[in-house]
């Protein structure tokens, strides 16, 4: 089991109810858990929560076998990944995307092996020519293969997907999901798959857990 939430919940400040009300899953691992659910269901708070960026409100997670704390340290920090809807928020956009994309390199402490980081990016359709870039100058769809490089450079065991294709055109996607299920079969790494589309999710998920919101 690579992951396991029990009774997880949110409230925000000044909330009268709860956003997640004792959500309970796991997931194994090569699995992908399909989190489905209409705007205003929770799904993205569930995410977030799973990728530390939110403390929740009660309840627990398991991250291979052991209890994570907030926030997350060691190898959930890294093991733990998150791939937004909105690919520019992933990146700095004063920064060139070769110093956006060395970042990985940074927080494991190793060296950045530039013939080697190209050749990898190419399985995403990224370029040398790309990275001299700014964010902005590249399409959604190339910002958010970009994007899926550096979360798969930090070699997660679990990354949390909060509708990463929402935003793209029919060809973005069609590539994006490609990517993800080939990167699946390589890597065995299990997804966390949020989206508001039933068909989506029956065609990507092993399982699939829906959310109603109120």
């Amino acid at each position: 089991m690579v992951l396991e939430a029990v009774g997880l919940a949110k409230r925000y400040p000044g909330s009268a109810r709860d956003t997640v009300s004792q959500i309970s899953f796991s997931i194994g691992s090569g699995e992908t858990l399909g989190l489905l659910g209409e705007s205003g269901s929770g799904k993205s708070t569930v995410g977030q929560m799973v990728a530390g960026i939110l403390r929740p409100t009660a309840g627990r997670l398991f991250f291979q076998g052991e209890e994570l704390s907030f926030p997350f340290r060691g190898e959930a920090r890294r093991g733990i990944q998150i791939l937004f809807q909105h690919p520019e928020v992933s990146f700095n956009p004063r920064l060139r995307l070769w110093d956006s994309i060395k970042e990985p390199y940074r927080f494991r402490r190793i060296p950045c092996q530039e013939d080697a980081l190209v050749e990898f990016l190419a399985q995403f359709g990224i370029y040398r020519e790309h990275l001299g870039r700014y964010p902005r100058e590249l399409s959604g769809g190339e910002l958010q293969r970009l994007a899926l490089a550096r979360v798969m450079l930090m070699q997660p065991k679990l990354v949390v997907l909060d509708e990463p294709t929402s935003m793209l055109d029919v060809i973005s996607q069609a590539q994006v999901v490609h990517l993800l299920e080939e990167i699946q079969k390589q890597e065995g790494v299990s997804y966390l798959f949020i989206s508001h589309d039933p068909i989506l999710c029956r065609r990507f998920c092993s399982r699939i857990l829906e959310l109603c919101g109120e």
